[in-house]
């Protein structure tokens, strides 16, 4: 296995590895290790199938079973651990533009960090190409991520003391609510709650502190509501600058890895009356960010 860096410390490339088959200890802890330095992995030219993407990605902790899953009811794919990051209905077909389940994914092209609205968070989120449009106009489906410990280190001083021990509120109606999404299901308001979080924290691989934002970050708690929007705007601003940010374009059969702790990552457009399939598993984490010293 090759680990080849995209930028000098953020994104790297990895060759020599066929996901598909068996991985060993070894193996799981040099990818690890390889997270915790780059937190972001690429890897070409896989070919797994939903049961080959469960099967590898639970070596590296529980999986999560996501909000659509979790709905129940028919879906697309038949592993719920599996999400269908697609346009495209449960037979097959290309969603239409006002499709409710389009509408909410949407929230996706926000910088984000997923599942922040969760009590424990996720860790390790794993998206795996299996068909993509042709390039448009609308653009290419690109993913971006940002690296959230170089914006952190790249904070004055002042800032850093000013923000170590803040806890915001994630919710996911909030940032839905950012693009106009509110037709919510009964009782799924209910089913999710808003979650705190800190604001800064220590990722443990690295021990490099983080910050941790994302698009369901709310408000701070304790401030106005009002003050505390605006600097979770101004370090959104500062977070994802392009110095920090590696974009992503995608190949069929490219498995991308990212560490939510110290990242956030958005979706770019593309062409929606085109098929677009894309598979995910997550990771889950084992306690509240709360319960950490940042």
């Amino acid at each position: 296995m090759q680990v080849n860096p995209i930028q000098p410390s953020f994104a790297a490339a990895v060759s020599g590895i066929d996901l598909a088959r068996p991985t060993n200890a070894d193996v799981v802890n040099e990818i690890w290790r390889a997270i915790d330095r780059y937190s972001v992995l690429v890897f070409h030219d896989q070919n797994l199938t939903d049961q080959q993407l469960k099967d590898f990605s639970a070596q590296f902790g529980p999986l999560e079973i996501g909000r659509s899953a979790a709905r129940g009811g028919k879906r697309r794919l038949a592993l719920p651990e599996i999400g269908d990051i697609s346009n495209l209905d449960i037979e097959g077909n290309v969603r239409e533009l006002d499709d409710r389940r389009r509408l909410d994914s949407l929230g996706n092209r926000l910088w984000h960090t997923d599942a922040s609205y969760m009590p424990v968070p996720v860790v390790l989120g794993m998206l795996h190409a299996k068909a993509l449009p042709p390039p448009s106009p609308f653009g290419n489906g690109e993913t971006e991520f940002a690296d959230m410990r170089a914006a952190y280190d790249e904070l004055s001083d002042t800032m850093k003391a000013s923000i170590a021990d803040l806890i915001v509120e994630h919710d996911v109606f909030w940032s839905r609510g950012q693009i106009g999404f509110t037709k919510f299901e009964p009782g799924e308001r209910e089913q999710y709650p808003p979650s705190p979080q800190r604001l800064v924290r220590t990722h443990p691989g690295s021990k490099r502190k983080t910050l941790y934002l994302s698009a369901h970050a709310s408000h701070v708690v304790g401030w106005p509501v009002a003050d505390g929007r605006l600097l979770l705007l101004d370090l959104n601003t500062h977070a994802t600058q392009p110095q920090f940010v590696y974009s992503h374009k995608w190949r069929e059969g490219d498995l991308v890895i990212w560490d939510n702790r110290c990242t956030m990552h958005r979706g770019r457009p593309h062409d929606e009356m085109q098929p677009r399939d894309l598979r995910r598993a997550t990771t889950l984490d084992v306690g509240s960010t709360l319960e950490e010293a940042a």
